[in-house]
């Protein structure tokens, strides 16, 4: 009897769980790991790579011509970028990883042996960049979330930080005056007590976990399907970390029974949430390296994850778990005082990095004083430890004070009014245009980040990406997923980008890859887990 009423209970939690957990691969991450180890490594050759959709021979006929003359063109315009990404290649791994990943792993041996793509860049200005061969790209990467209000700006911060610090140097452990000064900001903008400098996001994101388990006394974490919040183990349980998840909870965003899990059990110090999520709730980053159909979905509702994040926030409060805003991609860009003014929620916690450094690696993690303090005055041996050589390095203190000096300035403080209908109605004009052309592709925005998403079944969407480098737009590897503008952009800028856009998807279409002969999405995918299927039991 002792047992049955143990077990039952135990088993109830066990059910609620499951049921809070997105019912994808992405929301059960013990599965999603068996999975992706089952899926066999294969490469299709020439006739594979053109002909993987059973187009007909017209179209496949089109497509090869459209593929010779954008190789060509690539060989033509992007000589010594691509001759050196040849050969960094060969000595740094992650360039071999970005490189093998920004298409679907069947198609990217055969892309990557014929078109020849450049990672490298000697300037940039305005909102553009300029590669080796002196090309020029209207910067659509946003340097991975860093470039908020554009690379002169960031110019100028490091600059200018690093003339303030120069007569002390690279000295660490000391602080220069200036972290003051950035103490006091960053506390008026997080509405937090107290602040704690780290080498990266990742890195502030683990203090931020580590100090909630050590003042909860609570082992477990959430966080949401889809999520990121860095590259380390406990936020990373899936595809991606060789370890399987320990003490993590993947749940389902937006969703009611993720709140019951936070109401009913006793074993979770906290939730993390990131703010990004919002544009795709419960959906992973929209990389072109899984784009193998046309399945990619995006939209944003303010209203609706607003309300998400009020629900959060009060069962968070009544269940004493500490609540931790990510805000390492997102700070700054929607709102002065980020997310927390954006969606008019308090986080206990709240992890920034990227753009505040001025253009310099940094992480911050700021939190109410009961959470931040690493020791126990009444039991000395027991602290939470967390130092790092280059934490509150002078350059980079530097270069945040400058950061932080020009946010509170009336010019910047100026971009953020009308911010949104700015953006909204520019993704608006951008969708039509689209509409117009009669293309298979249209736009979602979270404000000045955009996903790219695709209205027709087909195999070949990843070839936009190729398309749109030709017309002189630069995105990132991840390809046409995240989009990141810079708040400098003019609307004559956009309009420039859009049109290039425009005319990078009509030479895609024109060359037959969305003509393909799928139907449907879940054709496509049938017919790529059966031909998974062939290959491993091939083997």
């Amino acid at each position: 009897m002792g047992v049955f009423a143990w077990a039952f209970p135990h088993a109830k939690r066990r059910l609620e769980l499951s049921r809070a957990k997105h019912r994808s691969l992405a929301g059960h991450s013990r599965m999603a790991k068996r999975v992706v180890g089952l899926i066999p490594g294969y490469a299709y050759d020439e006739d594979g790579f053109f002909g993987s959709d059973g187009a007909s021979a017209d179209v496949i006929a089109r497509r090869r011509a459209g593929f010779e003359q954008l190789t060509r063109l690539y060989d033509e315009r992007y000589p010594r970028s691509a001759a050196m990404t040849a050969e960094a290649r060969e000595g740094v791994s992650d360039l071999q990883f970005t490189s093998s990943y920004r298409v679907p792993f069947q198609y990217s041996p055969y892309l990557r042996s014929h078109l020849k793509s450049g990672s490298f860049l000697q300037a940039s200005h305005g909102v553009t960049v300029e590669d080796l061969d002196g090309n020029a790209f209207y910067d659509l990467t946003g340097s991975y979330g860093v470039n908020v209000f554009g690379v002169d700006f960031y110019k100028e911060c490091i600059d200018e930080g690093a003339e303030n610090v120069r007569a002390l140097g690279p000295v660490l452990g000391a602080y220069h005056p200036c972290v003051l000064d950035n103490v006091k900001r960053l506390k008026a903008i997080s509405g937090l007590d107290e602040v704690s400098f780290h080498m990266s996001g990742t890195e502030a994101v683990m203090q931020a976990v580590r100090l909630a388990r050590y003042h909860t006394g609570r082992k477990n974490l959430v966080r949401f399907c889809g999520a990121y919040h860095g590259w380390w183990e406990d936020v990373q349980p899936g595809p991606g970390n060789p370890l399987p998840p320990r003490e993590t909870y993947t749940l389902r965003d937006m969703h009611e029974n993720s709140l019951k899990v936070l109401r009913t059990r006793r074993d979770i110090a906290c939730v993390l949430v990131n703010p990004l999520q919002a544009l795709h709730p419960n959906v992973g980053a929209p990389a072109d390296s899984s784009l193998v159909d046309s399945g990619r979905c995006a939209g944003f509702d303010r209203e609706a994850y607003t309300e998400w994040l009020r629900e959060l926030r009060a069962v968070c409060t009544e269940r004493g778990i500490v609540l931790i805003f990510d805000e390492v991609f997102v700070g700054f860009r929607l709102a002065p005082r980020g997310a927390q003014q954006y969606f008019g929620v308090a986080a206990d916690m709240v992890v920034y990095g990227k753009t505040l450094g001025g253009g310099l690696p940094v992480g911050v993690v700021c939190g109410r004083a009961a959470l931040m303090k690493r020791f126990r005055e009444e039991r000395p041996a027991d602290v939470c430890f967390a130092r790092g050589t280059f934490n509150a390095h002078p350059y980079v203190m530097g270069a945040m004070n400058a950061f932080l000096r020009r946010l509170d300035s009336a010019p910047v403080q100026a971009i953020y009014d009308g911010l949104d209908e700015r953006w909204n109605e520019r993704a608006q004009r951008f969708n039509q245009a689209l509409e117009a052309a009669g293309l298979p592709v249209r736009i979602a925005n979270l404000s000045s980040i955009w996903t790219v998403f695709y209205t027709q079944p087909a195999r070949y969407n990843w070839m936009l990406q190729f398309y749109l480098r030709a017309h002189g737009l630069a995105l990132s590897w991840v390809g046409s997923g995240r989009i990141i503008f810079s708040l400098n952009y003019s609307d004559a800028d956009v309009a420039e980008v859009q049109q290039r856009f425009v005319a990078a998807a009509r030479d895609m279409q024109a060359a037959g890859w969305w003509d393909g002969a799928a139907t449907s999405n879940r054709l496509i995918r049938r017919g790529i887990l059966r031909e998974m299927l062939q290959r491993r039991f091939r083997g």
